[in-house]
């Protein structure tokens, strides 16, 4: 899988900009503010819907525009696609397949797969759960496209219900205030509505936690392989799940949703007491952790800087080769990585990365990128991207082929795809060339 075409139009700092890409190494470099991140942070929500950096969209549009457009053509097995995004600042987002609009902009996913390193990753090992918690629903959703719905049904329901456990809490006067008559005879009420939403959000709660059960099972082996690549002198690195419904580890998670379903429902049976006198929701998915171990202590509290950096950035390549088992080439983008390695790091990073289909660099100072992911180069600055030639022949050079002898035509002459299985329904089955799709 690799992109072929990407634009973007008043997305972040930039009115408009537009990149032909290859399969193999492209390294974009600039100073500091040039725009470099804001071009593969497009990438990213062309692959995800989401950014890595901010967690609402509104940023993204350029300061003064009503919207931003990302566009993307991606080549998968041969075969072709050409999507859009439409990022509105009020309204809801669109996106069109092969100029065809979707009923959601979720139907996309899947379509372009990305893995992105960036600085923010550190925040996998030293920030707070969340950020573990985020970085194991998106790989999901990447991995399996339907899980965005499981995790949107799963938040509108805990929004739901956490809005109904503050109602009863204020209902009552608070946690160690004597409930009034008027409260006692509303009890019941409240007891046979949350028990409605106990129900919905154990189900949605059961389905999202069996797929991150799986999840971290499957990573754990490609994330400790990576580390040690990385970093091989440090000691082996753990994953494990710790939920909230009381299990010990991830070994002792069923894998069924139903058998999960019931354990969340006793225990939510169990906490409503403290729920409706904290006025929170203390069990489920959203309260759950993945934890980091490094040698016999969490990685948070043990591991140095450098080894930080080495295990978030094991996670980002577990993530990879997960990706690559489901027969799915991700784009890899390391956005500014290699400023934050010592050059022994940087060189393991480069040959664990440099066998992907296509990888985007970027970086400050040209220097700092590996001479083993040296590839196609554009400079960014002056609200432009030009791509740079180094080896271009001389003005006087003469020309390979002799002037009475016949082109043999272009090299980039595109032949005729058909679209991706999963994909093609509902979108007519005919392939765009890049000019309609962006049209």
């Amino acid at each position: 899988m690799h992109l072929r075409r990407f634009s973007i139009t008043d997305f972040r700092s930039w009115p408009e900009a537009e990149l032909e890409l290859d399969p193999g190494v492209t390294v974009l470099v600039g100073s500091n503010g040039a725009g470099k991140t804001n071009l593969v942070e497009g990438v990213g929500y062309l692959a995800s819907l989401g950014s890595h950096r901010v967690a609402s969209d509104a940023p993204l549009v350029r300061r003064g525009a009503a919207k931003a457009v990302v566009r993307g053509e991606v080549i998968h097995h041969g075969r072709q696609l050409a999507v859009e995004l439409e990022i509105n600042s009020s309204g809801s987002n669109r996106a069109r397949v092969n100029r065809s609009p979707v009923s959601r902009p979720r139907e996309v996913l899947g379509i372009l797969r990305s893995v992105l390193f960036a600085p923010e990753d550190l925040a996998l090992v030293r920030g707070d759960p969340g950020e573990r918690r985020r970085f194991l629903d998106d790989l999901l959703v990447a991995r399996y496209p339907r899980y965005e719905g499981v995790r949107s049904d799963y938040d509108r329901v805990l929004k739901q219900r956490s809005a109904l456990l503050k109602s009863a809490r204020g209902l009552r006067g608070g946690p160690r205030s004597r409930p009034s008559a008027a409260s006692t005879s509303d009890e019941p009420d409240d007891v046979a509505t949350l028990e409605v939403w106990d129900g919905h959000l154990a189900r949605h709660g059961a389905a999202l936690l069996a797929g991150r059960r799986e999840l971290v099972v499957a990573l754990a082996p490609h994330a400790r392989e990576a580390f040690a690549g990385i970093a091989p002198t440090s000691d082996e690195i753990g994953l494990d799940y710790r939920s909230s419904i009381g299990t010990d580890g991830v070994a002792d998670l069923p894998s069924e949703p139903a058998e999960l379903e019931e354990l969340l429902l006793r225990r939510l049976a169990e906490v409503r007491r403290q729920e409706i006198e904290r006025g929170v929701c203390l069990v489920g998915p959203h309260r759950d952790e993945l934890e980091l171990a490094l040698g016999e202590g969490p990685a948070k509290g043990y591991a140095s800087h450098g080894e930080s950096w080495a295990f978030a950035l094991a996670l980002r390549l577990a993530s990879y080769r997960l990706l690559r088992a489901d027969d799915v080439e991700p784009v890899l983008v390391l956005d500014d990585v290699f400023a934050e390695l010592d050059a022994k790091r940087r060189r393991a990073l480069a040959g664990l990365v440099g066998e992907a289909e296509q990888v985007l660099v970027t970086a400050a100072v040209a220097e700092d990128v590996p001479t083993e992911l040296d590839g196609v180069r554009f400079q960014v600055g002056d609200g432009e991207v030009r791509r740079a030639y180094t080896d271009a022949p001389a003005d006087d050079e003469p020309d390979d082929q002799p002037d009475d002898q016949p082109d043999d035509g272009p090299d980039d002459e595109e032949p005729d795809h058909e679209l991706p299985d999963h994909a093609a329904a509902g979108h007519d089955g005919a392939t765009t060339t890049w000019g309609q799709a962006c049209g």
